[in-house]
């Protein structure tokens, strides 16, 4: 079992939680003396404590990661295809101020998958 290291605001919201459950007649989870219990006057926060550093108490704590590099990287993948088609367009209308300047009119041809045949339909024999 790892020992887990609390800091001071951890140990607290798990001390008060256990504390008000104690309040509350929930059983204890370590064996105290009669005695014991009477030197600390049955308040609940020095039980709660004494079960926490005991490590006996059932309490687990998450700890989110920082999403800091996972938004760096989202937001360089983002910026990459961008820089890309600003290229790419700069080039296309480098290109057609170059075809304007020459006087060239230039009519682009559709590839021939795209071009529609003309069908001529034959009317039927009566």
């Amino acid at each position: 079992m790892e020992i887990e290291e609390f800091t001071k605001y951890e140990r607290a919201r798990i001390i008060g939680a256990r504390a008000l459950q104690i309040s509350m007649d929930a059983p204890l989870l370590v064996k105290l003396d009669k005695e014991k219990l009477e030197a600390i006057r049955f308040d609940p926060i020095k039980i709660a404590e004494i079960e926490l550093d005991s490590d006996v108490l059932p309490i687990t704590v998450k700890r989110p990661l920082p999403k800091k590099t996972e938004g760096k990287l989202k937001k360089e993948k983002k910026a990459e295809p961008k820089k890309v088609d600003e290229q790419v367009d700069h080039a296309e209308k480098k290109e057609e101020k170059e075809i304007i300047e020459e006087g060239e009119i230039m009519q682009l041809a559709k590839p021939e998958d795209e071009v529609e045949e003309e069908t001529v339909e034959e009317e039927p024999e009566i």
